[in-house]
C-alpha cells in the first residue's frame, strides 16, 4: 500500500476549510478544491498549496478527502477522481450521505484500483477548528490503518465501524440522537422561559446535572440570547434526516423523533432560517 504524503481536499465549507488547515499544519496538504473556485483560490493562497481548478490537479495525490454536501456531489467527485488518481490511491469521504451512496462510491473507485473509506464526522464547527472531531469509518481495516496519520490531523477519535457503508450507518444513528437532543433542549429551555426563569442561572444549572449534554453546553446560552450563528445549519440537518428516514423506511421502521424533527426543520427552512444553527428550533418551541 502506498504511503500517504500528498493529500487533496475537496469541499471547503465551515467544516472542510479548518480540516484542510490541520492537514497543511502536518505538511500533508497538496491541493484544495471547491465548487466555488474563488474560495479554493483564497484558501490555497492562505495555506501555500495548489488551488485545483480541474480533477487533473489532484492527479499526484496519494489521497483525496471529500467534505461536500450531497449524495450526487460525492458521486460526481468520485467519478472525476477515478479518472485521474493512480491505482492504490485513497479517497476518504467525510460527507454525510446514504449508506447506498457509500457502497456505490467504493464500487466505482475499486474498478480503478482506488481504495475508499466512508468516514462521516461529528463534533460540529468547533470540533473541526479544534481538531477534535469524532470520525466513524466504514471500509477495510488495513486501508484505515494507512489513513490514521492523515485522520489524526483533525480527529480526537477514529473508530472502525465495519465494512463500507458502516460509517454512514453510524452517522445516521448520530443524527437521530442530535435531532432528539435538540428537541429536548429547545423545548425544555422554552418551557423555562415561559416559567420566568433566568437563562444565566438556568443553563449552567441544568448543564451541571443529569440533563447536561454537548448541545446544551455549546448552544444553550446562545439560543436563549437569540443568536443562531452555525454551528450546524438547520437545512443540513433537514437533509440528513431525509437520509435517515429513507434508511428507516427501507427497514420498515418509523421513528417519532425523526418525523417530528423533519417537520420542524422543514418549517424553519420554509421560514428562511435554513442557514441558522439547529438551535433555532427554540423559535418554534416558544
Amino acid at each position: 500500500m502506498h504511503a500517504i504524503s500528498r493529500v487533496g481536499f475537496i469541499g471547503l465549507g465551515a467544516m472542510g476549510a479548518p480540516m484542510a488547515g490541520h492537514l497543511q499544519a502536518k505538511g500533508l496538504l497538496a491541493a484544495v478544491g471547491n465548487r466555488t473556485l474563488a474560495k479554493a483560490g483564497a484558501l490555497a493562497t492562505e495555506l501555500g498549496v495548489r488551488a485545483a481548478r480541474a480533477p487533473a490537479d489532484f492527479a499526484g495525490c496519494d489521497a483525496v478527502v471529500l467534505c461536500v454536501s450531497r449524495d450526487p456531489d460525492v458521486l460526481q467527485c468520485v467519478d472525476d477522481l477515478a479518472g485521474v488518481l493512480a491505482s492504490g490511491a485513497l479517497v476518504i469521504d467525510h460527507s454525510t450521505v446514504s449508506r447506498d451512496t457509500a457502497v456505490e462510491a467504493a464500487r466505482r473507485l475499486a474498478a480503478k484500483g482506488i481504495d475508499f473509506l466512508d468516514a462521516p464526522v461529528s463534533g460540529g464547527v468547533e470540533g473541526a477548528r479544534n481538531g477534535k472531531l469524532s470520525v466513524m469509518v466504514g471500509g477495510d481495516a488495513e486501508v484505515l490503518a494507512r489513513a490514521q496519520d492523515l485522520l489524526s490531523a483533525y480527529a480526537l477519535r477514529v473508530t472502525h465501524m465495519g465494512p463500507t457503508g458502516a460509517g454512514q450507518a453510524t452517522k445516521a444513528v448520530n443524527q437521530v440522537l442530535v435531532a432528539g437532543i435538540a428537541q429536548a433542549v429547545c423545548e425544555g429551555l422554552a418551557f423555562g422561559e415561559a416559567l420566568g426563569l433566568k437563562p444565566e442561572s438556568l443553563v449552567p444549572t441544568l448543564a451541571a446535572g443529569a440533563a447536561g449534554n454537548w448541545f446544551l453546553d455549546k448552544r444553550g446560552a446562545t439560543m436563549m440570547a437569540d443568536s443562531f450563528t452555525p454551528g450546524f445549519k438547520s437545512a443540513l440537518l433537514l437533509k440528513d434526516l431525509g437520509i435517515v428516514q429513507a434508511m428507516a423506511e427501507a427497514l420498515g421502521k418509523r421513528y417519532s423523533v425523526v418525523e417530528q424533527s423533519l417537520a420542524d426543520y422543514a418549517e424553519l427552512v420554509a421560514q428562511g432560517r435554513g442557514e441558522d444553527d439547529t438551535s433555532a428550533l427554540i423559535l418554534l418551541k416558544r
